[in-house]
């Protein structure tokens, strides 16, 4: 009778046990992504940094640098395409875990939503048609009709020129597409996802101006308090020392990476 207690008594204590461990992982957030992939938000119409190839498979600088982030963390990825104006939104209502899609680290964003440390260096610049020899910087752009994409740092760039009446656009393909048909002056966007679409050929007869308007960094972004930003953050620090940044970022701009701030 003694020994059919005993049995009991270690029977319920280990359920207890189980019960409290079940408890403990559903009331605290956990620091492990391993349980499901992270949902992670990306416009595949940011070329370079993201790509869907007609398969409607995505590639890309973030895509590369995402996923060798997740293969150095330890978790998996699912890629949710999302309209650029939307990420904002989907992250404070945490309908997805992050976001990679050049993603400018700015004041008023780190209001609502957490960034990773920066993993990329990057700025803006204006591209004018080939044949425009009038607009030189920034102050020729005032007055001018400005095309720009619909929540980026180009449009609040944009929304200081002088009297610039402003056009706004969902991707990059369209606006540029109207600074062919001559529908706008200039375009203010990406300078790095702009000279790589020259270079390529898919933006033929646009030409980049000058210097850089701006320097920025672009984030992995993630709802605030989110229990993934550490590991994120340590697999980019893992990427920029043992040389796999370097080769995704030679991979796709055949050159030399900046040096990148810690935060």
């Amino acid at each position: 009778m003694k020994l059919f207690n005993l049995k009991w008594q270690q029977l319920i204590l280990s359920l207890g046990c189980l019960l409290l461990i079940i408890g403990c992982k559903s009331f605290y957030p956990t620091n492990n992504p391993d349980a499901l992939p992270l949902r992670v938000a990306t416009d595949p119409t940011f070329v370079p940094f993201e790509i869907q190839k007609a398969s409607g498979d995505l590639e890309g600088f973030d895509i590369d640098l995402m996923n060798a982030i997740a293969k150095v963390a330890g978790f998996a990825v699912k890629f949710e395409s999302l309209p650029f104006d939307g990420t904002i939104s989907s992250l404070q209502a945490k309908r997805v875990d992050a976001a990679i899609s050049g993603i400018t680290i700015t004041a008023e964003r780190l209001k609502t939503i957490a960034f990773s440390r920066p993993y990329f260096k990057a700025g803006l610049a204006i591209a004018v048609r080939e044949d425009n020899q009038n607009i030189k910087d920034f102050n020729s752009l005032k007055g001018k009709k400005i095309a720009v994409q619909i929540g980026s740092t180009g449009a609040d760039f944009a929304r200081t020129i002088p009297n610039a009446k402003i056009s706004t656009f969902n991707s990059g393909p369209e606006f540029f597409q109207d600074l062919l048909n001559g529908n706008v002056d200039a375009v203010v966007s990406d300078a790095f996802a702009t000279l790589y679409a020259i270079k390529n050929g898919k933006l033929k007869g646009i030409r980049v101006v000058a210097d850089l308007l701006t320097e920025e960094y672009y984030g992995i972004a993630t709802p605030k308090d989110s229990p993934h930003l550490d590991a994120i953050n340590k697999g980019i620090a893992t990427l920029l020392s043992n040389g796999t940044y370097k080769q995704i970022y030679q991979k796709w701009f055949n050159a030399q990476p900046p040096q990148l701030p810690d935060s």
